[in-house]
């Protein structure tokens, strides 16, 4: 019998390379995905179903953690924030950055774990060419894993996996294809649900990774998107 992990799946385009990892680790997976407000949750929520539906995985939870949105301080959840365009030299915090999302999800995912036996969380933070995010940092995920340990049962054993967390997107783009992983099913968009924005950081960042890679995006765009060199 194989070992059981858990992956993290947003829908994105990370969170699904991250799940064709756990796969070719040899693990059987249960996917999380999670609701939290944020403007695209149908579409991201589609992407998570389709990414699934595509590899066979039954075993599916989907959460609504809608309290990050009444919490607020992300553009992501709050309209009345402005979720400008990319700036990818920027060293700043975005405003996308919902505060500590992370810890929520892994909170989640860290309860089903104990419940099913679990012994892996994989994630598909990047820290490397990122937004930024704090709670995307490997230092964040070790420390997280102590967490895990102080706050379980006796002779729970549950290990965070961040296989590409020192990736750029081009080599994100890169291991998804050698993987086979249906990038073509996934969504980074944090602005529309019709056709990627192509002007978010999340966009940005794609594109610029796809286009490193040669390789052309095959998700729609808004009509006069330029890919990011």
């Amino acid at each position: 019998m194989n070992p059981l992990a858990i992956v993290l799946l947003s829908g994105g385009m990370d969170s699904c390379v991250t799940l064709a990892h756990a796969i070719a680790d040899g693990y059987d997976v249960g996917a999380l995905h999670v609701n939290y407000g944020q403007r695209t949750q149908t579409r991201e929520l589609q992407a998570f179903h389709d990414i699934c539906d595509h590899y066979g995985i039954a075993r599916r939870l989907v959460c609504d953690i809608s309290h990050l949105a009444a919490i607020g301080g992300s553009s992501l959840t709050d309209t009345t924030i402005e979720l400008r365009p990319a700036a990818l030299d920027s060293h700043e915090i975005p405003t996308s950055y919902v505060p500590f999302r992370n810890a929520n999800i892994l909170a989640i995912a860290t309860s089903w774990a104990e419940v099913i036996g679990a012994s892996a969380l994989y994630i598909g933070a990047v820290e490397e060419d990122s937004s930024g995010y704090p709670d995307c940092r490997d230092v964040f995920f070790r420390a997280f894993e102590q967490v895990i340990a102080m706050g379980t049962k006796p002779g729970t054993d549950i290990r965070i996996k961040t296989p590409v967390i020192h990736c750029s997107k081009q080599r994100i783009v890169e291991e998804g294809i050698e993987l086979g992983a249906p990038l073509h099913l996934t969504w980074s968009c944090y602005r529309r649900e019709d056709v990627a924005c192509g002007e978010c950081d999340s966009c940005a960042l794609r594109l610029r990774g796809f286009s490193r890679a040669g390789v052309a995006d095959p998700i729609p765009y808004a009509p006069g998107t330029t890919l990011q060199a």
